[in-house]
């Protein structure tokens, strides 16, 4: 018995499949906003936009990004403050600056930053 979730059986029935969204950066890679003016480390991800309406709605129209990408969960930085970001893939860039991210939870979760990436502590890694 296959379940009425199962992916095959909805595309039998004629039900579109989204597409599979591919994060093109992973957990502890150093990141820099395409638009504005910060960086962060990345520390979740979510495949798809996964914020409130309210949140969305707030970005102005024409640089309101697609929310059919992967979305990152940051801890940021920028000349005046630390705080968490949260960020579409296509105004993500790599950042090959190697320098150190200044965010006071980054200790928390990740060990130093070796070759432009932090390593996730071993007590968060799944």
């Amino acid at each position: 018995m296959t379940r009425a979730s199962d992916p095959l059986d909805l595309a039998i029935a004629g039900v579109p499949i989204p597409p599979v969204a591919h994060a093109r950066f992973n957990l502890g890679e150093v990141v820099r906003h395409r638009l504005f003016d910060f960086r962060g480390v990345i520390f979740d991800i979510d495949p798809v936009f996964a914020n409130t309406d309210e949140w969305y709605e707030a970005i102005p129209e024409d640089v309101r990004p697609r929310k059919d990408q992967p979305f990152y969960h940051l801890l940021a930085e920028n000349a005046e403050s630390s705080y968490v970001a949260y960020v579409s893939q296509q105004n993500l860039v790599a950042d090959d600056s190697d320098e150190p991210v200044d965010h006071p939870a980054i200790g928390g979760l990740f060990d130093e930053l070796s070759d432009g990436r932090y390593q996730l502590k071993r007590e968060h890694r799944h």
